[in-house]
């Protein structure tokens, strides 16, 4: 049986998904960007908790930018944009809000108060729905739309969240859609192991912007320890391969996260911080400064939606 339960946890308004089977549990914030706060499994009679989140609300409301944004939901664009500058139709427009040197960068609605909508739980999951109602508030982005986030746990330790985007505004819309959670073994990932599905990196400048090239690519095809590489990279999906599209385990503790994205996450953007405690595996619908480069860029017209989603697993070996 499945169940869910809130309490205050850190500073953190939490909601808890759990599975009373085996004891997973899935802690969310809503009110902060619909934070993915922990994902924790009971592996060899312990407690792991596989996501490196925040130690308190605290950090989450004056770091949160300088943790790495981890957690953030990456809406309406993902990853950097070129000056914080595009043109929709015959205007250019400007981003104000959150800048990395030159760059906006993660989107505008990361840190924003989500509101549940339903929840529910049965035998087969636990399940929760919120939503984050934007209108206009950054002129460099003035148009309105709902983003309705759905987490699902169900057995064996899976995890899906799913996002659906509806333009309520009175005209087209551009849109992407991202996530960018870190997840950790509790160790360094130099001594785990990568995997993953890829046809092509995108090329980037020296300021991470997207040259608008691609270049094949297909390095950690199979298992390969990480070591002291380096990511902080956009790779397209081949979907041509079989699921999961991505593997990461600690040989050591016997442990892997698998990933799962549908096709309308065919980017993937991975980062590995300096700490090199967790890494940053983040599906996108597009490639970072899609409203220039238009790489996976969505125009919605009023009314229309566009959903997306992707499974995390747990598995123990």
């Amino acid at each position: 049986m499945f169940s869910i339960t809130y309490a205050q946890q850190q500073g953190f308004d939490m909601v808890t998904l759990r599975d009373n089977s085996n004891q997973t549990a899935v802690d969310i914030v809503p009110g902060c960007g619909a934070l993915l706060h922990a994902f924790k499994v009971m592996h060899k009679g312990a407690e792991l908790n596989v996501i490196d989140s925040y130690e308190s609300k605290e950090i989450f409301d004056t770091a949160f930018e300088a943790k790495g944004f981890k957690g953030a939901k990456l809406s309406p664009f993902v990853c950097r944009m070129k000056n914080g500058e595009y043109h929709f139709g015959e205007k250019a427009y400007k981003i104000n809000k959150f800048y990395l040197g030159t760059h906006a960068i993660h989107g505008l609605i990361y840190d924003k108060p989500f509101e549940i909508i339903s929840e529910s739980a049965d035998e087969e999951k636990a399940r929760l729905e919120v939503c984050f109602h934007y209108t206009g508030q950054d002129e460099g982005y003035p148009f309105c739309y709902d983003c309705i986030v759905v987490f699902e746990l169900s057995h064996n330790n899976s995890l899906t969240v799913s996002t659906t985007i509806l333009n309520t505004d009175k005209g087209i819309i551009p849109v992407c859609d991202g996530w960018h959670p870190y997840f950790t073994f509790g160790n360094s990932i130099n001594d785990c192991q990568l995997e993953f599905q890829s046809k092509e990196m995108v090329t980037f400048d020296k300021d991470l912007i997207p040259t608008g090239n691609v270049e094949p690519w297909q390095e950690f095809g199979s298992l390969k320890k990480i070591e002291d590489t380096f990511f902080d990279n956009c790779f397209t999906v081949n979907f041509a391969e079989c699921q999961p599209m991505l593997i990461f385990r600690d040989p050591v503790k016997e442990i892997q996260l698998e990933v799962r994205p549908a096709k309308t996450y065919p980017f993937l953007q991975i980062y590995t911080p300096a700490h090199r405690q967790s890494i940053a595996i983040e599906n996108l619908s597009a490639a970072p400064d899609a409203f220039n480069n238009g790489m996976g860029l969505i125009s919605l017209a009023t009314g229309e939606q566009t959903h997306f989603s992707t499974n995390y697993t747990i598995t123990s070996l």
